[in-house]
This record gives C-alpha cells, structure tokens and sequence, in this order.
C-alpha cells in the first residue's frame, strides 16, 4: 500500500527537482542579494545566506524615494502601469479578432494561419526591434510615408523619447503571445453552442456577447496576463526604441541597478517588489479559473 501511494507522486519528482534548481534556488539567491550589504572598501555587494542577519535598508532606500523631494523612483513606476496597461488593451484589441477569425473561420488552413503566427517567435525579439529602428529613423520609410513619398518634409524623431513609440513596440513585440492562447479558448467553445443561439432568435452579434465573449473569458484573462507580466520586467524595448530617461520603466531600473556594484542589492530589491506585486494578478487567475471550473462542474 505505501509503494502504491508513491508510485504516482514520483513522477512529479523531476519537475520539483527542476522547479527547485531553476527558480527557488535564484530566488534565494535573489533574497540574499535584496537583504544583504555592500562592501565598505570595495563597494561590492555582500548577500546575505542566513534569514536572521537579512538587513532591510535595501528596501527602505528604496521605499524612501518613491515619493518626495527625493521620489525619482515613483515616475518610472507610473508610467510602466500606463505603458503595460495602454499596450496590453491595443494587444487584445488586435489579437482577439484575429483569434476569432482563425477559429471560426479558418477552415482549413487553420494550420497555415496558425504557422504565421507563429513565425514571428521565430525571429528574434531584438531583430524585431531593429527593425523598428530602421523604419523610424528621421530618414525612415515611416517618415517618407507620412511626406508621402517626399512630397512633405516630416521630420519627427520618433527615437528620441517619444512614448507612443515605447508603447507600440511593447505591442508589436508581444502580441503574437496573445494571439495562441485567445485561438486556443476560442477553437475549444463548441460550435453546437453557438447554432443553437443562432437556432433560437440571436443575431450574430447577440451570439458574440451573450454566448462566444463570455465562454472566451478565461482565455481572455490568460493572454492579458501571459502579455503583461513580461512586459512589466521589459526594459530592452525602452533601450532600442527610446533610451531616454523619460520613457524609462521598471524593468530599466533593474537593468540600471544591476550593472553598477554597488547598486546590485537596490536591483534585487526592485526585482522582490515587482515579484510581491505581480502575484496579485496571478492569484486573481488561479481563483478565477477555479471559479470557472466549479461552475461547470
């Protein structure tokens, strides 16, 4: 009976091995960096392994100059939120109909359409980006399209800090990832379903409300949350497409802090803060979708 009762937890044994080595293991390494010194004399940063001698002044630097006179880490945070929120609705804007397209009207080239879109995974994301480097230069096809061709002269440094940039690269570069899973929610709902509304009296559009949109909610949900939570660390769109303080979001605080040594702890604070603050979101979706489940149960 005991061999019996182990037999089909061993089978999780490897991926709790992996889990623990790939993510419990950094994250302590993390913790130790977040909640230990720095070097008096060489200005190298000191973790911290044991729980008990963890020093918190780490994040009450950071803390302390999120607002104020001395606030310059509130600004970045800010507009990281209106950034991730303004891309992630321009995502679902674009990749839902998409999505819809595919599973309902795709047919059979389903597998084709899929193999698009999943060609872009195929480049690299900073070959993407550079392409969007050479397309909004001052002298860039973006331009000459607006002059039309050289007839107006337009100018506009869209390299130079400008948001809008910063928000559409977010969204050129991530909205194939929420595309699959609103295909995969939407290729799933049953076409019976779907004729039966229709059989009954709805119109097309009332089916899409009443019937297709609330039965595409979790798979709404996943995508939203599988575009955002990266984007919110991202800081190599901002560095190609603007390197200017004025766009800088979360993920440039990291990256800044990290490469000087002496700032390596405040990084690793920075990284426990948005890892706290990016769980919400996830417990909101193992809730709902547990919710989802019971309910059709």
């Amino acid at each position: 009976m005991r061999r019996r009762r182990l037999f089909w937890p061993a089978f999780a044994v490897p991926g709790v091995a992996w889990l623990a080595l790939l993510f419990v293991v950094p994250l302590y390494v993390v913790l130790s960096l977040a909640f230990g010194t720095v070097d008096p004399i060489f200005r190298s940063p000191e973790p911290t392994w044991l729980p008990w001698q963890w020093d918190p002044s780490q994040f009450q630097y950071v803390f302390g100059h999120l607002v104020g006179e001395d606030g310059f880490l509130g600004p970045p945070i800010l507009r990281t939120i209106g950034f991730v929120l303004l891309a992630s609705a321009m995502c679902l804007v674009i990749a839902y109909p998409v999505a819809y397209f595919v599973s309902r009207f795709g047919g059979r080239r389903k597998g084709l359409y899929l193999a698009l879109l999943v060609a872009p995974f195929w480049i690299s994301y900073m070959m993407r980006m550079l392409a969007w480097v050479n397309l909004l230069q001052t002298d860039g096809l973006f331009n000459k399209a607006l002059g039309l061709g050289g007839l107006f002269q337009v100018d506009v440094n869209w390299l130079g800090g400008q948001p809008v940039t910063v928000v559409l690269g977010l969204v050129y570069g991530y909205v194939p990832y929420m595309i699959l899973p609103l295909y995969a929610g939407l290729d799933r709902i049953d076409q019976n379903v779907l004729e039966a509304a229709r059989d009954l009296g709805a119109s097309r559009w009332s089916t899409f409300l009443r019937v297709t949109l609330p039965m595409s909610k979790a798979a709404v949900v996943a995508s939203i949350l599988l575009v955002t939570l990266p984007m919110v660390g991202d800081y190599f769109t901002n560095d190609l497409l603007s390197a200017s303080p004025s766009t800088a979001m979360f993920g440039n605080l990291i990256n800044n802090a990290v490469q000087v040594p002496s700032q390596v702890g405040q990084g690793a604070a920075f990284l426990v803060i948005m890892l706290v603050v990016l769980l919400a979101p996830m417990v909101y979706y193992v809730r709902f979708t547990a919710r989802g489940e019971g309910e059709t149960v």
